[in-house]
């Protein structure tokens, strides 16, 4: 998927059902998509759930929205953030949004944004609903965002749980897409349709932080790299080729 450092985005976080300590990191990673133009995080601030939230917000310029609990098991929180989102949309004022969240009741939300034409950056655990992470344009697992070994630690033992989708499937059916006739693919080309297939899929979720890592892990892949006119290259791809069986002499 392409993307654009010139993005303006809007970071709608979910301080209920997200984690202040990665916060930092994931402001991070939302530059490397555009800049966060609008930053606003939505909870009751007035409990002592949300106390990890409130020396990072001054810190991270993040604007807290309150929202009280009118009514017991009921999220005020969500209905709030996604008014705001609907009145962001229409004033037109950006150009995407990262909705961090794990809760599926923002499904609807990504599908609408995305519906309108603008790109839907997803933000939560592992345990985030299916649907959600689908209705993004791409989603990060926030595990892979941990800069603590011992949290990353625990990230891995999260990922064991959560089952990964398997990669070489993932792979086999973006070549198919995106090869061209002489069976190569450019590994640009790949990762954009790696995305487009399953939006939660990201290099670092399988231990490595470049796509073309990845892909020179893959023994059944031949990579190569071809010389462009502007002097860079580029990397293309393919199945590797079953060598010809030797005849007996």
């Amino acid at each position: 998927m392409a993307t654009s450092n010139n993005e303006r985005l809007a970071v709608l976080i979910d301080a209920d059902n997200a984690q202040a300590s990665v916060i930092q990191e994931l402001l991070a990673e939302v530059s490397r998509y555009g800049t966060a133009t609008i930053k606003r995080a939505y909870g009751d601030w007035t409990t002592q759930n949300l106390r990890g939230w409130k020396d990072l917000l001054h810190k991270l310029a993040i604007q807290p929205i309150q929202q009280f609990a009118y009514t017991t098991g009921k999220n005020s929180t969500d209905a709030s953030l996604i008014i705001d989102a609907m009145d962001v949309l229409h004033a037109g004022s950006v150009d995407g949004f990262c909705l961090v969240s794990s809760d599926s009741d923002f499904t609807r939300l990504a599908t609408r944004i995305r519906e309108a034409g603008l790109v839907v950056y997803g933000f939560g655990e592992r345990k985030t609903p299916e649907p959600f992470v689908a209705a993004c344009d791409k989603f990060i697992y926030t595990e892979i965002l941990r800069a603590k070994p011992e949290e990353q630690k625990e990230a891995e033992v999260v990922v064991e749980v959560a089952e990964l989708p398997k990669l070489k499937p993932m792979i086999l059916t973006a070549l198919e897409a995106t090869a061209r006739d002489d069976g190569w693919s450019t590994l640009s080309a790949l990762g954009s349709q790696l995305t487009r297939n399953h939006p939660s899929f990201d290099p670092r979720n399988y231990g490595v932080a470049k796509l073309g890592e990845l892909m020179r892990k893959q023994v059944y892949l031949e990579v190569k790299e071809v010389p462009v006119g502007d002097g860079s290259m580029h990397v293309n791809l393919q199945v590797r080729r079953k060598a010809a069986p030797s005849k007996a002499g």
